[in-house]
């Protein structure tokens, strides 16, 4: 079988010119955001109740929620399926008021935020005289309309950039880009840890907006961080869904890079994973007895985390179990993180008596809906 050439296949068809993506033109990774297109949802895919105290990840992975204060507000947020029509997308992140609050108080804000580790942004050049503009693209849907802010916050070098769209149409899906330009002071440190947040602002108190909104970079002032920005917790009818979230290098937009579901699940591992076994007959970890009372078995870690994890588990000590030789012995207490780094954690499990130390021993979940969380969040 003969295989033609390009330029051959271009002369058969009657002068009708074939034209060939240039993949070149998007460069593989570009994205800097993680799960910008929500399809990734390990925790789960509702929260209910979300207000005072409640900071932290909960449905999608890498979207964090973001409050402060002690606000009487609270929101429901999920992984929905109402998407912009026609443009790959199948999940977005939606936030759902459900107890309003109409007067904020000055301290109080709520956010939505993604944080970034430096080794990740040395691409970036910020801090020299090259420090390269970045561009973010999203689609947005809220019958809030009105001004809101977007913003990044350099945790290295404590200063900040501010950016407003408008939502001009009432639940209607509009995508919105932003270009915030290169910062020439101040450079990000080269590790695993926290060096740049970018947060979209949902409602904002006095002590936020009070200032000028800081549309270039400039040192922190937390009065400057979100002004104009609405206040999406004034009215229990309020939404607001957002997807296709893509930041990258430039001062456009490109399409949005959807990446494979098993390559985001994997960066999203490296910060947070469930371990489940969804088979309560199936022993998963491999260990050791180190007395008639104590055994450690290895978890292995599915992908290298971003540093050591915590370890949190569910259930009692009735929802695990070893086995050593032909007999299943049900755990005394919930297993406990022993020791362990980025790649694997030696976790400790325990028994009332009938273990021989020295011998090899094999753990299980004994019941399938039960899990262990392994978080190295930032």
């Amino acid at each position: 079988m003969s295989i033609l050439k390009v330029d051959e296949l271009q002369s058969r068809t009657s002068g009708n010119r074939i034209t060939l993506p240039d993949v070149n033109n998007y460069p593989p990774y570009r994205n800097i955001i993680i799960n910008g297109d929500m399809s990734i949802a390990q925790r789960g895919t509702s929260a209910t109740g979300l207000g005072n105290g409640d900071s932290g990840y909960h449905t999608c992975d890498r979207w964090r929620f973001n409050e402060t204060g002690t606000p009487t507000f609270e929101f429901t947020q999920t992984q929905d399926t109402d998407v912009p029509t026609g443009q790959g997308f199948a999940t977005s992140l939606k936030m759902d008021c459900t107890t309003a609050q109409g007067s904020l108080g000055v301290d109080e804000f709520l956010l939505i935020s993604q944080r970034f580790e430096g080794q990740n942004l040395q691409y970036l050049k910020k801090g020299t005289s090259n420090a390269e503009s970045l561009t973010l693209s999203f689609w947005v849907k809220s019958n809030k309309t009105g001004t809101y802010i977007c913003e990044f916050q350099d945790q290295d070098n404590t200063s900040q950039i501010s950016k407003s769209y408008t939502i001009n149409a009432s639940n209607t899906w509009e995508k919105k880009t932003i270009t915030f330009e290169g910062d020439t002071t101040g450079a990000i440190d080269n590790d695993n840890a926290r060096s740049l947040d970018f947060n979209f602002w949902l409602a904002a108190g006095t002590d936020w907006t009070s200032g000028t909104l800081a549309t270039s970079w400039q040192s922190y002032d937390a009065t400057d961080r979100a002004v104009g920005q609405v206040n999406l917790a004034d009215n229990t009818a309020n939404e607001w869904y957002i997807t296709g979230v893509q930041l990258e290098v430039g001062d456009s937009a490109t399409p949005f890079e959807h990446l494979p579901y098993d390559v985001n699940l994997q960066r999203c591992q490296r910060y947070f994973y469930r371990e489940v076994d969804d088979d309560s007959s199936m022993f998963t970890w491999v260990g050791f007895v180190d007395s008639s009372t104590t055994a450690y078995l290895q978890h292995p870690h599915l992908v290298e985390m971003r540093a050591e994890p915590s370890m949190s588990t569910t259930g009692t000590a009735g929802d695990y179990s070893i086995r050593i030789g032909g007999n299943t012995i049900g755990c005394s207490s919930v297993p406990s993180l022993s020791s362990g780094n980025r790649r694997v954690a030696h976790v400790q499990w325990s028994v009332s008596s009938g273990l021989t130390a020295g011998q090899a021993v094999i753990g299980k979940f004994d019941a399938a809906d039960k899990y262990i969380d392994w978080s190295a969040e930032l």
